[in-house]
């Protein structure tokens, strides 16, 4: 019960949910409790209660307003900054050096992705492709579908930063430092993502002087910043690109959780003990 259609925001994908036909939502629940006997509200929703639907989407939705709406912004920053790094290993590298990138408890070894996972299990792809998908609350190992025959999708733990969350503050003091069009350039400077060095070239400055300006606009919480490799990556976090757009904080209308399908053209074989294989040839 985790409709695709939530990539779209979260209206979306409670309508997806409560559009899920019976009989599916009978097998899912099925697979969830094993030989366990499910309590009378979750058995009407394997039968496809309306009611029972109703208070579990009502309970999503104060979930949501009460454990995520605030710190979204936070959130969608994390996210934001994972893809980047992500997708500036696929520019560099294709699909292996993509696959390469991921966090320490994946394993790329071509054509298997090797992961960290609670039990031991192999997903064969194929010849279907396999949707990356970073979660802020993922912790530990990556996540995939139990139903082998929906579309393949690894949900991986998206890199955290070692501050934690602002707890929804009003604009921060040290924004008061954003002043001059260096600094101006700089923001506006790190569009998608870039390193530190490339920051340097387009702005012209010296790569010490974008790294200053980048930690002044990082204080500030309009820029994200990540280690990868030997090179840090920045990002704009919401708060950031809004500023960039003449907005406010609380211009984010719609969360989006984004994601990047890689396909893979080496051959298949069978190799033990993987939880994903690559798409064949």
């Amino acid at each position: 019960m985790t409709p695709p259609e939530g990539v779209l925001g979260l209206e979306s994908g409670m309508q997806a949910l409560r559009a899920t036909p019976a009989d599916r939502v009978h097998q899912e629940l099925g697979r969830v409790a094993g030989a366990r006997t499910l309590p009378a509200w979750i058995r009407s929703l394997a039968e496809g209660d309306a009611r029972a639907f109703g208070k579990l989407i009502g309970a999503l939705h104060a979930y949501h307003q009460a454990a995520i709406e605030p710190y979204w912004p936070h959130i969608q920053a994390q996210i934001e900054a994972d893809r980047a790094v992500r997708g500036r290993a696929l520019l560099d590298g294709g699909a292996d050096a993509l696959l390469s990138s991921l966090p320490p408890m994946m394993s790329w070894r071509a054509p298997v992705l090797e992961c960290d996972y609670p039990v031991d299990r192999d997903l064969h792809l194929n010849g279907r492709g396999l949707l990356l998908l970073p979660s802020f609350f993922c912790r530990r190992t990556p996540v995939a579908f139990q139903n082998p025959e929906l579309t393949p999708v690894l949900v991986y733990p998206a890199r955290h930063m070692s501050e934690s969350a602002p707890a929804v503050p009003h604009a921060p003091r040290s924004l008061g430092k954003l002043v001059g069009h260096t600094r101006s350039a700089v923001l506006g400077s790190i569009g998608g993502g870039c390193t530190t060095s490339e920051l340097a070239r387009r702005v012209g400055v010296s790569a010490a002087s974008a790294s200053q300006h980048a930690g002044v606009l990082r204080e500030a919480g309009l820029v994200l910043t990540l280690r990868n490799g030997s090179a840090v990556m920045h990002t704009l976090t919401p708060l950031g690109a809004a500023l960039l757009r003449g907005g406010h904080r609380g211009t984010q209308l719609c969360p989006k959780d984004r994601s990047a399908r890689v396909q893979s053209s080496i051959p298949e074989r069978s190799t033990p003990a993987t939880m994903l294989q690559s798409p064949g040839g």
